[in-house]
């Protein structure tokens, strides 16, 4: 482990997907507002992260990988906090085009640290043809000098069918691993990628058949139908599923101390998984290793980023852990 971590750090990963800003503002309630049945939060403090394929990006940082993040941004003022917050983690890395709508942007308002309620400043329909045809210009340049490519899809309209394609394709000319991150949408686009990591809602949604757990024999075929080399089935507090093309499914269980907010955990997987793969790991131990970053992320609060050191460590936690049982 401690050398695939090592390895990585001298690694380029090329991520494209959709790119948005995460606002969390802090507070307590005293009061029901007189105005409707719902809670005053009273805001003590306000904090800005970066999510979805920016926080990949930033995930990549701070394992000690070198981030190259294509995404779409607005032409207003959290496209220019987000440009700012990227450029302090990506340098020139960073290919952010702007295109003719708001910049993706949750914001999460919390009494104790309990959400209360979250809005959403979005479009999410597939990105014009003017802006498309720039977007596919810049694919080639973050994928040229690549060692792994992350495809970060949270349906915002930045990863359309030729977008996908174009990327793959050069990837595999490249020879270098392909890890997806898919939702609804496109979730079919993915064929000949090297990991393609859904949660069990989403393989559930796009199977139309619920996935037994327990009697896992069926994985092998999804996995056929996916067309993708391996099937990484994230299951939260279950830990993950990992399912090879030879049919071979591998438990990986959760290792986590303690889940205090899941938002997040699925960028640093999918972060851990390219990086380790581009320094060399199987997908296995890739899988392995990235869970380790997950149960890390999950005792932070929001999209939070996870050190190589601080997954050494949880390693060497869960080993005295293991060993005293």
């Amino acid at each position: 482990m401690a050398s695939l971590l090592a390895a990585a750090a001298e690694r380029r990963i090329a991520v494209i997907g959709d790119a948005m800003v995460d606002i969390y503002l802090l507070g307590e309630v005293e009061r029901i507002s007189p105005e409707a049945p719902v809670p005053v939060v009273r805001i003590r403090e306000r904090r800005v992260a970066i999510g979805g394929a920016a926080n990949v990006a930033q995930n990549v940082a701070a394992l000690g990988a070198h981030p190259s993040l294509l995404a779409t941004i607005g032409r207003d003022e959290n496209g220019r906090l987000l440009r700012e917050m990227l450029n302090s983690i990506a340098g020139d890395g960073t290919a952010l085009v702007e295109i003719n709508r708001p910049t993706t942007t949750k914001t999460r308002v919390l009494a104790r640290l309990q959400q209360v309620v979250r809005f959403d400043e979005e479009e999410d329909s597939e990105i014009a043809k003017e802006e498309l045809e720039r977007v596919l210009e810049a694919v080639e340049n973050v994928i040229s000098t690549a060692d792994a490519l992350i495809l970060e899809d949270y349906n915002k309209g930045m990863l359309a069918p030729a977008v996908i394609q174009r990327a793959i394709a050069l990837a595999k000319s490249k020879n270098i691993p392909i890890v997806v991150d898919p939702k609804y949408r496109n979730f079919f686009a993915f064929k000949g990628t090297t990991v393609f990591k859904p949660n069990r809602r989403e393989l559930e949604a796009a199977l139309g058949a619920a996935v037994d757990l327990d009697h896992p024999e069926a994985l092998p075929a999804a996995l056929e139908r996916l067309g993708v080399e391996h099937l990484l089935l994230t299951l939260g507090e279950r830990g993950m599923v990992l399912v090879a093309r030879s049919g071979s499914v591998q438990r990986i269980p959760t290792t986590a101390r303690e889940v205090y907010d899941v938002v997040g955990a699925g960028d640093t997987v999918t972060a851990y998984l390219a990086a380790m793969l581009a320094a060399g790991a199987t997908p296995a131990q890739a899988a392995a290793i990235a869970n380790f970053a997950a149960g890390v992320e999950v005792g932070k609060l929001g999209a939070a980023t996870v050190s190589a050191v601080e997954v050494l460590a949880a390693y060497d936690d869960f080993a005295e852990r293991t060993e005293q049982k």
